[in-house]
Order: C-alpha cells, then sequence, then structure tokens
C-alpha cells in the first residue's frame, strides 16, 4: 500500500513547491525579475527533490501515463486552493466545471474495461 501512496503523497509536496515557484511572485511584482527567477529556481529544487523519486518510486506500480495524470490532478486542486488562499482570487463555477471535467477524463486513465475488482 505504501508504494502506491508515498509517490502521491511526494507529488502533492512537489506540486506545493512547485506552485509556489510557478506563481509565489506574482503577489510580489515589484521584486526585480532576476530575484525573482533566482529565487523560483531555488524553490523548483525542492520540486524536484520530490518530483524526481515520486516519478521513479511511482513508476513501479503506475503507467507512465498513469503518473501524468495524477500529477495534474494533484497540480488542478492545490492551485485552486493557492489562488484562492495566497493570491486572493477564488475560482469561479466555469472553473470548477473544467477542473471536473479534467478529473472526469482523468478517470479513463486508470479505467480498464473487463478488468475484475481487485485483480
Amino acid at each position: 500500500m505504501l508504494d502506491r501512496v508515498l509517490p502521491i503523497l511526494m507529488l502533492v509536496g512537489s506540486n506545493v513547491f512547485m506552485t509556489f515557484a510557478w506563481y509565489g511572485h506574482l503577489k510580489h511584482k515589484s521584486a526585480p525579475l532576476l530575484i525573482t527567477i533566482l529565487a523560483s529556481w531555488g524553490i523548483a529544487f525542492f520540486e524536484y527533490s520530490l518530483q524526481v523519486p515520486a516519478n521513479r518510486m511511482g513508476s513501479a506500480v503506475y503507467s507512465v501515463v498513469q503518473l501524468k495524470t495524477i500529477q495534474e490532478v494533484i497540480t488542478l486542486v492545490i492551485f485552486a486552493g493557492f489562488s484562492a488562499w495566497f493570491l486572493g482570487q477564488p475560482l469561479k463555477w466555469n472553473h470548477y466545471a473544467a477542473f471536473a471535467l479534467i478529473v472526469g477524463a482523468s478517470f479513463l486513465m486508470f479505467y480498464q474495461p473487463g478488468a475484475k475488482p481487485g485483480g
């Protein structure tokens, strides 16, 4: 069970760092761009320190397509919270509807027609 859950937890942590690296600077637009880039690279180091091992471990139990799909759904959830909490830009109904469609599409990555439950 840990071999399935640990990569997902690491991807969650990785995405928190990634979201701050990519979007956190938007709250501090007056900071010099070079400083912003260097700070983002520093944050990205921690993202990669979780993302790379998560994908390596996760590839033992998930396909690469499934790993990417998991990562994208995690990204959407974390970004939605980050947007509202950190940036003060809550998502609207249409954003949530679009995210729901993406999550629904993600289900198809894991759906195995004809597979027996638990098998």
